[in-house]
């Protein structure tokens, strides 16, 4: 069994450059930036994907500390009273303080790894995992996977009522208020490649994968399926649900802690006005023969990662020839290194970027006025897996 993990976390990478970008000032994915497979509280399997070079082996046993019956709050008891609930931290921590706050368990967490090599091994029982990234590798047996199959299970955020908002499409509120049409033909190429991509993943995954994949082919499949099911189809892509986007906000309010203490004020007065404007989604969205006369013609979107399914739909976008549609010549900026899609989009290097909805209250707390124009994912992505058996 191959234990070398193939592909970091997003949104976590993104998360630990924000708060270079704020001086510090964040908490806790995803490029991370993030929400899923689960389908009912404790987890359901996910398809595994075959091993296509080698023979599958079995699957390793569990460790004998939990059981598939087990509901959410045994299961993190039994980890929060061992110590061993992990998390990257660094400004994903939010959403599993205020699952562990539901349940009146202690808040501490360790400390997890980039990779998955901690759950293996044990010393995290319980951890922390995107559905379309490290739970696939957990679950299957591909190149990079772990092969645990269907004796992993999960905890969701959204069953558990404590989900946060992750990827979202945002540009400066000057660059909006001087590019309203730019801004506009922008959000309506991008929602139509989200469109497509969502509905043929597949498809999409290949076309990151020509772009430059981070990832090997089987898990980029596995993680177009993933992200394809954060996109709401049964709403207008794009769509900025108030109640999703209020939760966010809320939860955000109580868990981040800032260092710098006019940040730490600002962030307990910020509203959902001061993050978000729907009418550009609105105004490029109302109309299927939407033309535009985009101001500025030359485009670029900073992401939060390395080329991945995780932002199909903007390569999608791209390779389709909607922004050559509406007129604009866009390139796609990929993260990494000491990139902050925040910092980026602030000082002007890129017009556009991606990023957590968390990410943003809290650079806006630190006064840098950024708005959100698009909410591409409706659901978060973060999940806690345990073995069982």
């Amino acid at each position: 069994m191959k234990r070398k993990l193939c592909v970091l976390l997003a949104g976590c990478l993104t998360a630990v450059l924000l708060l270079a970008s704020c001086g510090g000032s964040g908490g806790s994915s995803g490029g991370g930036a993030s929400e899923p497979a689960a389908e009912a509280e404790g987890g359901s399997s996910v398809e595994v994907i075959e091993e296509t070079e080698e023979p599958e082996a079995a699957a390793p046993a569990g460790n004998g500390v939990f059981t598939a019956d087990m509901t959410a709050e045994e299961v993190l008891t039994i980890a929060a009273g061992e110590g061993k609930v992990g998390n990257w931290g660094l400004g994903n921590e939010y959403e599993l303080l205020a699952l562990l706050t539901k349940y009146g368990l202690p808040t501490e967490y360790i400390s997890q790894a980039f990779d998955m090599d901690g759950f293996d091994d044990d010393s995290v029982l319980l951890a922390s995992a995107m559905t379309y990234n490290e739970l696939g590798l957990v679950v299957n047996s591909y190149d990079g996977g772990y092969g645990y199959g269907d004796t992993v299970k999960w905890i969701d955020m959204n069953d558990e009522g404590v989900a946060m908002l992750e990827d979202n499409l945002f540009t400066t509120r000057a660059f909006a208020e001087a590019n309203p049409e730019t801004v506009k033909a922008f959000i309506y190429a991008s929602m139509q490649g989200w469109q497509y991509a969502a509905e043929n993943p597949a498809e999409a995954a290949e076309i990151v994968f020509e772009y430059g994949s981070s990832v090997s082919p089987e898990h980029q499949a596995y993680m177009a399926d993933e992200v394809a099911k954060l996109v709401d189809l049964s709403v207008p892509v794009g769509t900025m649900d108030e109640a999703a986007m209020q939760q966010t906000l809320d939860l955000a309010k109580q868990y981040i802690q800032l260092d710098d203490s006019a940040a730490a004020e600002a962030l307990q007065t910020l509203t959902l006005d001061d993050l978000r404007d729907t009418s550009y989604w609105e105004a490029a969205t109302g109309s299927a023969d939407a033309t535009f006369a985009p101001e500025k013609t030359d485009v670029k979107i900073q992401l939060k990662w390395l080329p991945q399914a995780q932002f199909m739909g903007y390569y999608v976008a791209l390779a389709k020839g909607y922004y050559e549609g509406v007129g604009l010549n866009v390139e796609i900026i990929p993260g990494g290194g000491d990139i902050g899609e925040t910092t980026a989009v602030k000082n002007g290097t890129v017009d556009f970027g991606v990023t957590w909805v968390s990410n943003l209250i809290s650079a806006n707390s630190a006064g840098m006025d950024l708005l959100e124009v698009a909410q591409v994912f409706q659901k978060s992505g973060l999940v806690m897996v345990y073995k069982v058996g």
